[in-house]
């Protein structure tokens, strides 16, 4: 499911997501690879924090998502910049990517990945990723742990301002691999408050079968490492970073 209601509260209720901590990591890996500039996806987009910051930078930036809620409010936050020159924002779905032409890389942040919640969906989206970058490109991505999700399981969260009061409650079902939050979001309208509902959900891929659908793609470059460290991941390890790249063409 994609963000709805929600979407319009997102910015207020994650204020704990550090943005320019992820904005550094993207362009400094970006950066050592050669790419500082040029055609760059951001796949899940989202409200487009980490995708401003890219157009800022001097990318021509591509935001991909497929709730029409967060583009909404990406859209709002891109004219107060004077940014929407420098952004075209398409409402698509992972598995049926078409960026309409090749880009010099691919980011997906956030745990975009994990609401692929069926692997056949997973392939298709990185074969699809692959078929756009160009050759040299790179695809950055990161997902929750089935370690991290599965200690969701039974969790309770809260998160709150002055006008928004929401409620996350988390489940995870082993056989299905695949972890459900329920949301319950009460806004204040003078002084009542309005109920709203959403449920998502997030697949728990292991970190071998994400190398398996990388390489089918036709990766041959890959790497994991832990979150945002320069380290291969550790047990336990609650989010993963994948850099994955397509090689330069060669000629006989």
């Amino acid at each position: 499911m994609a963000y709805n209601e929600f979407a319009y509260f997102y910015d207020e209720l994650n204020s704990e997501a550090d943005y320019d901590a992820l904005y550094r990591y993207v362009t400094d890996e970006l950066a050592a690879h050669g790419i500082r500039d040029g055609i760059l996806a951001d796949l899940g987009c989202g409200t487009g924090d980490l995708t401003l910051m890219l157009a800022q930078a001097g990318y021509d930036v591509i935001g991909i998502d497929r709730s029409e809620e967060m583009l909404s409010v990406l859209r709002e936050k891109a004219d107060e910049l004077d940014m929407t020159g420098r952004i075209l924002l398409l409402r698509q779905d992972l598995l049926s990517l078409d960026l309409y032409g090749t880009i010099d890389a691919c980011v997906c942040c956030l745990d975009s990945i994990n609401y692929l919640t069926d692997p056949a969906a997973c392939r298709e989206t990185f074969r699809r990723v692959y078929r756009a970058l160009k050759p040299g490109g790179v695809f950055l991505f990161d997902v929750n742990t089935p370690e991290k999700l599965r200690e969701m399981d039974g969790q309770v969260f809260l998160d709150e301002d002055d006008d928004v009061f929401c409620v996350w409650r988390g489940s995870y079902e082993e056989t299905e691999r695949i972890c459900t939050y329920g949301m319950d979001l009460f806004q204040r309208q003078g002084g009542l408050w309005r109920r709203s509902q959403e449920e998502h959900r997030q697949y728990a891929y292991s970190l071998d079968e994400l190398r398996e659908f990388l390489q089918e793609a036709g990766f041959a470059s890959i790497r994991m490492f832990a979150d945002r460290r320069p380290e291969p991941p550790a047990p336990g390890e609650q989010r993963v970073y994948w850099m994955a790249i397509r090689e330069e063409t060669t000629h006989a």
